[in-house]
């Protein structure tokens, strides 16, 4: 065994880590893209949800909850994605998915691990950013004052509102995006004869594929911020003809230019500085 095998990060701990540090540098970085999103899709409107004030509002929930979201989902995917591999190397005759399936499935698995964070976190940092309340500790302090009236178990489905939705929107965002970078990092690869790709190129292919994905899934997107902003919880369905019924199909793709920017920009950071982290970690230069 190598010197170098004996001294590099544990793939586990290298996924953990380097998902971490992705994590926290695109939402900081990004946070006020994030913002002016969201005041586009509220249905209060894009000024009276604060417009390009206070743009960093939230910010708090967001740092809380970047770190274990991210370092979550790459765990997932990561550990999904090898025990796949492995498996289909063992039945090659009984298994004909192929790496895109794999990366699909790994991914899916990963954000459905990874809502368990983010979605309080989404919850209580659009509040904050379309201005019903002043700040992060504002709306959380709101939502548990609300025991009193609808009990703990209330308490816990106002912190998982929309649950259902970012799922449905999380999932195929994620189906699209990384079968696509997984793919394009591949092809560069093969290109350059190297054994892995540079943060600079993950992170640009990141991009492309994250700009995709972004512009495919914003009707979901509109969807999830108009149930996590509802003053009452509300079941998709009804919402959604609600939404055609009062704006018509344009609502659907209201803050697409912002979201598409956003990810775009993201999934260069995010993508990029994961994979400088975890080529460091790994050894690889």
């Amino acid at each position: 065994m190598s010197d170098l095998s004996t001294t590099t990060t544990p793939p586990f701990t290298r996924a953990l880590l380097a998902g971490a540090l992705a994590g926290t540098t695109v939402d900081l970085s990004l946070y006020p893209i994030d913002t002016l999103k969201t005041r586009l899709q509220s249905s209060t409107g894009f000024y009276p949800s604060g417009g390009f004030r206070g743009i960093y509002a939230g910010v708090g929930s967001a740092l809380i909850g970047s770190a274990p979201g991210a370092a979550l989902f790459f765990v997932t995917y990561e550990g999904i994605k090898s025990h796949l591999r492995a498996f289909g190397e063992r039945n090659v005759t009984a298994v004909a998915w192929g790496e895109p399936v794999e990366h699909m499935v790994a991914a899916s698995a990963g954000e459905v691990a990874a809502c368990a964070v983010r979605v309080p976190t989404e919850v209580i940092k659009q509040r904050a950013q379309a201005a019903q309340q002043p700040s992060s500790m504002a709306a959380l302090r709101f939502i548990l004052a609300q025991r009193v009236d609808i009990g703990t178990l209330g308490v816990w489905r106002e912190m998982y509102r929309g649950w259902g939705i970012t799922i449905m929107r999380e999932v195929p965002f994620t189906a699209i995006q990384f079968p696509l970078w997984e793919w394009m990092k591949a092809w560069r690869r093969r290109r350059t004869g190297r054994e892995e790709v540079s943060a600079v190129e993950s992170g640009l292919l990141g991009s492309m594929a994250g700009a995709m994905a972004a512009g495919l899934t914003t009707p979901l997107d509109v969807l999830k911020t108009r149930m996590m902003l509802a003053r009452e919880k509300q079941a998709a369905w009804p919402l959604f003809r609600r939404i055609w019924n009062d704006s018509g199909p344009k609502a659907f793709v209201a803050g697409i230019g912002p979201r598409i920017m956003w990810i775009s920009a993201g999934g260069a950071i995010f993508l990029g500085s994961y994979q400088w982290a975890y080529n460091t970690m790994a050894g690889v230069t």
